[in-house]
């Protein structure tokens, strides 16, 4: 017998939640239900998916191997859908958008609006997660595209490059780097900087940006936030590299703190857009892109990346 999506949509929550009462909530099913259809596609399958105790739920090697492929399937199923809606017109419908936290809150609310003046007949729900999350949820088809960090490995995705989005260092009140007009990467060298905690990308772009080692820096993971972030900095707790985006979205607010560009090379990183390379909808989203690229560009005077797409 032949599983349904269902049952693989329940597998692949399991596999992601590892936490049988989390998985079955993000499917918007009861805990029994969601258990009852992964004892049944395991007896299906003939193999254990899930190693079960009372502290965790782990993936057997075997389960890896399944999860990976229940993800393909349901983005192919997911595409199958979009073939029969890509002769609408562009842009038209709904789309499932995903984007990490260091980047919506700082462009989509002032950007939202003049897509749907554009696109009238757009409906995009929006998702933010880390970029592992939203990848995972774009592989199953739970996205159609998503709003991403780069550099970042998106396998079987097209990933489009929209903008850079420079680094600026943010210090805190009556720091001796204030008297200058630019700093370089060398002056961060013993610094105490904070940056996001452990699975933010933004960490490890800022870091590789500024062509440092987090070995040689006294490097504090405690943001859970960029709004964090500047708070520590404006409580003298540290420095912190802030993407320009966010600086521009008025993310200091009241707090009067400096910040000092870079000097010399480029401490940045690409803002870009993916989405699964067997969806479609390809021209749809590369109509978006252009739009975002033009957006940016206008109303945040940053540097875009042309597009290398025919």
């Amino acid at each position: 017998m032949i599983p349904t999506l269902k049952q693989l949509k329940y597998l692949c929550a399991v596999a992601r939640f590892k936490h049988f009462s989390k998985a079955a909530e993000h499917c918007h099913v009861t805990q029994s239900t969601l258990s009852a259809g992964i004892q049944d596609l395991e007896s299906q399958l003939g193999v254990t998916l899930f190693e079960r105790n009372k502290k965790a739920v782990l993936v057997t090697p075997i389960g890896e191997k399944v999860v990976a492929q229940a993800r393909v399937l349901l983005g192919n199923a997911e595409d199958l859908v979009a073939i029969a809606k890509a002769g609408q017109e562009a842009l038209s419908g709904e789309y499932r958008l995903g984007v990490i936290p260091t980047i919506g809150p700082f462009i989509l609310p002032a950007m939202l609006s003049d897509l749907r003046r554009r696109y009238k007949k757009l409906k995009l729900y929006l998702k933010e997660e880390l970029s592992a999350e939203l990848f995972q949820s774009l592989q199953q088809g739970d996205l159609d595209l998503i709003l991403v960090a780069l550099p970042y490995t998106f396998p079987d995705m097209h990933v489009e490059p929209l903008f850079w989005d420079e680094f600026v260092l943010l210090l805190p009140p009556g720091h001796p780097l204030g008297k200058n007009q630019s700093v370089r990467e060398a002056q961060l060298k013993g610094e105490k900087l904070l940056l996001l905690e452990e699975g933010h990308c933004l960490r490890d772009h800022a870091l590789e940006a500024c062509k440092i080692e987090a070995s040689k820096m006294d490097v504090t993971y405690q943001g859970t936030s960029l709004h964090t972030l500047v708070q520590m900095v404006a409580n003298q707790l540290g420095m912190t590299l802030l993407p320009e985006i966010a600086v521009k979205a008025k993310i200091l607010g009241n707090t009067h703190l400096q910040t000092l560009p870079f000097k010399g090379s480029q401490v940045a990183r690409q803002v870009g857009l993916a989405w699964r390379q067997s969806d479609p909808r390809h021209e749809d989203y590369l109509a978006l892109s252009d739009f975002i690229r033009q957006w940016v560009s206008k109303r945040l005077k940053v540097r875009v990346i042309p597009s290398q797409s025919s």
